[in-house]
């Protein structure tokens, strides 16, 4: 499964800093940034299926880093 949220974090150090906290606690995921976006993306992979968005989220927070789950709504097509 892959959960993608949006973040305030700009800095490629503290991106750094966050990802080694996430892999420290929750070691089956595998996390990256993507500072480019506008949304300053965070996805975050668990082989097993299942993440604990909530958790992450505190974990994210107890850093001074505003995170929300990006939804993954596929905007309809109108078909003419």
């Amino acid at each position: 499964m892959v959960e993608v949220f949006k973040t305030n974090v700009q800095d490629p150090y503290q991106a750094k800093m966050l990802i080694d906290h996430i892999h420290a606690t929750f070691r089956e995921y595998r996390a990256n940034f993507d500072l480019e976006d506008c949304d300053k993306i965070l996805r975050v992979v668990s082989p097993d299926g299942f993440i604990q968005s909530s958790r992450l989220m505190d974990l994210l927070s107890n850093f001074g880093v505003h995170s929300e789950v990006l939804s993954d709504d596929i905007p309809e097509v109108s078909q003419f």
